[in-house]
């Protein structure tokens, strides 16, 4: 079973590498790695190009935002499976993608794995900031403003190529919309991995307060659109967020 991890990035020079690493250093041989950047121009590109011959397949040139790049990079895969690497994250640990197939091979109807991830603080210390639970699954519970860890999920390619590509109606909250399409209006077969699979920094696109009000507001319109009750669910989706904290 071929795995394909997306990688996007638009100068990322800090956090790249380890990224990068990450993914190499998976102990599962079957995985096509795709680099898609931005056209970086603070060094990105040379750290990547310093691992080429290593990555199945590498694009850099501009693009229209995140999601612009990820639906490139789904283009270009060839995987049973794909799964998303953020330039700012990385694996847990080694066993990740094994892990992760091995829940597919004995669940053989399931579309999609979930798992759990944490965020820490961006600096040499990586202290634990939030603690990402993601339960097992349930559309009432997805109703009620709980979704999957974004950068947990794999879905088969050919569930992707079936329901499509990520919206570019969004700037950040694209991931939000994709995942209430597969999981509400869909229905995809979703299976729960209780083991840690992510480790994200606070400070990336995805964890940035400054983007918050932002988020708030596309999040809103996403629910909306779904013919959910979105003021509720994003309530409650924040409610749930904000339990995931860690107090230190």
């Amino acid at each position: 079973m071929k795995v394909t991890i997306i990688t996007v990035c638009y100068n990322r020079k800090a956090t790249i590498e380890k990224a990068i690493k990450s993914v190499l250093q998976q102990n599962y041989e079957n995985i096509e790695y795709i680099v898609v950047d931005g056209n970086s121009t603070d060094g990105t590109k040379e750290i990547i190009e310093s691992y080429q011959d290593r990555i199945s397949q590498y694009i850099s040139e501009p693009d229209s935002g995140m999601y612009d790049a990820i639906n490139k990079g789904i283009k270009l895969a060839t995987g049973d499976i794909i799964g998303l690497m953020h330039s700012d994250d990385e694996f847990y640990d080694s066993k990740t993608i094994s892990r992760i197939v091995a829940r597919f091979e004995f669940y053989t109807n399931t579309e999609g794995v979930y798992g759990n991830g944490v965020y820490v603080s961006n600096d040499a210390e990586e202290r634990l900031i939030r603690n990402r639970i993601g339960g097992i699954f349930s559309l009432n519970k997805v109703k009620d403003g709980w979704l999957p860890l974004h950068p947990t999920v794999y879905l088969k390619k050919s569930v992707i190529d079936k329901y499509g590509l990520y919206s570019l109606n969004f700037k950040i909250a694209s991931d939000t919309e994709f995942l209430l399409r597969y999981l509400y209006k869909y229905k995809i077969k979703m299976t729960y991995i209780n083991v840690y699979i992510v480790k994200m920094r606070m400070g990336g696109m995805s964890t940035n307060t400054k983007r918050a009000l932002e988020v708030l507001y596309e999040d809103y319109k996403i629910y909306k659109y779904h013919g959910l009750t979105a003021i509720q669910a994003v309530f409650l989706k924040k409610t749930i967020a904000l339990r995931q904290y860690l107090v230190h």
